[in-house]
């Protein structure tokens, strides 16, 4: 298995999709153990959904551009102000799990349809988006990024973790590209914050987890859950 560095660096958005290469049951197998440890740990209701074409077959997501998709997450929680930062920063470690795996993925946040029976939405809960999976008909290209310092306060003396995450925060996905979002060292705690733009708040989720991952240090995780 790749490590998530790795992952992290070389996963991109994939839209188009072989629907002849269906994904074997031992990696559905681990997407759905994986699920189940956030979802205990988040209070979150994700739901992994396989074999159903309908969602991506629809005008929405023949817009969207996307094909050949039957499989994809649900990322669903009851309501909150807090629903759409959570479900992107526990969304995003499925997501580069599925890379781990050697599957493709996207963020899909409205080019998709709503499939009755093909998830659960208890009382209270609602569906904020879904990740497509497979295996793309290619893995995607790299997009444009922001600099450090246009995300980032950045001085001579930062410690090197706080660089890192900075860095792995850039290779976060973020809703069209547009990498809203700002963190600042004060002492040892670090700020983030969400800019302006459509989906910011889930974007802050994403790059949390990837600030994480790239500093080595476990910085949000307790702020990231329903309560």
């Amino acid at each position: 298995m790749t490590d998530i560095i790795t992952a992290m660096e070389n996963r991109h958005a994939v839209r188009v999709y072989d629907p002849e290469k269906k994904i074997p049951k031992e990696i559905t197998d681990m997407l759905r153990e994986k699920i189940d440890l956030l979802n205990a740990e988040s209070k979150l209701h994700i739901q992994l959904v396989t074999d159903e074409p309908k969602a991506f077959d629809s005008f929405m997501a023949h817009y969207g551009k996307f094909s050949g998709v039957t499989d994809y997450i649900a990322l669903i929680g009851r309501k909150s102000d807090k629903l759409n930062e959570i479900c992107g920063y526990y969304g995003e470690q499925l997501v580069l799990l599925a890379a781990q795996l050697g599957l493709d993925s996207c963020w899909v946040a409205m080019s998709y349809a709503k499939v009755k029976n093909a998830y659960t939405i208890a009382k209270g809960e609602k569906l904020c988006c879904v990740i497509s999976l497979g295996y793309g008909k290619t893995h995607g290209t790299p997009h444009k990024s922001k600099s450090p310092e246009e995300v980032a306060v950045i001085k001579d003396d930062m410690p090197e973790w706080f660089i890192n995450g900075v860095n792995a925060a850039l290779l976060a996905p973020t809703a069209m590209n547009q990498q809203s979002f700002g963190f600042m060292l004060d002492g040892d705690k670090v700020l983030a914050k969400a800019g302006k733009g459509i989906l910011s708040d889930m974007d802050l989720g994403i790059v949390k987890y990837h600030f994480e991952i790239g500093s080595g240090k476990e910085l949000f995780r307790d702020e990231m859950k329903l309560v």
